[in-house]
């Protein structure tokens, strides 16, 4: 199994639900986003596939939420824009555009800072 990975960000505002603490207020975040893809195998290439594309279309998405206030957008309406549901988020809109017989997406960090990170993957 080759594994490919990605590194890009976006920047936005939320401020967390049912949380007892100085995050429940309007806040942002410069996060920096890690998308990891499984490719079975290469293509004539030698690519599993092109990182110009994981970035693109991981940017595409990232686009509806960057420069945003996240609880205002339909993912985060009833949910918490935590780093979890984010990364969960992310995962579920990545999944639908790369997972394929040959690719599947893996697994997706969500750093809200140097120091602190949430995964999503399917296991």
């Amino acid at each position: 199994m080759y594994r490919l990975t990605i590194h890009t960000q976006f920047a936005a505002a939320h401020n967390l639900i049912n949380y007892q603490g100085d995050c429940e207020n309007l806040h942002g975040h410069n996060w920096k986003v890690e998308v990891t893809v499984a490719a079975r195998e290469l293509d004539k290439a030698g690519l599993g596939v092109d990182f110009k594309i994981l970035k693109k279309e991981t940017n595409r998405v990232l686009d509806q939420l960057d420069h945003k206030y996240l609880n205002e957008l339909s993912p985060f309406r009833d949910l918490s824009p935590s780093s979890e549901n984010i990364a969960r988020h992310l995962f579920e809109q990545l999944g639908a555009v790369f997972n394929t017989d040959n690719l599947t997406v893996e697994k997706v960090n969500v750093w809200e800072s140097d120091y602190a990170c949430a995964s999503y993957s399917a296991n």
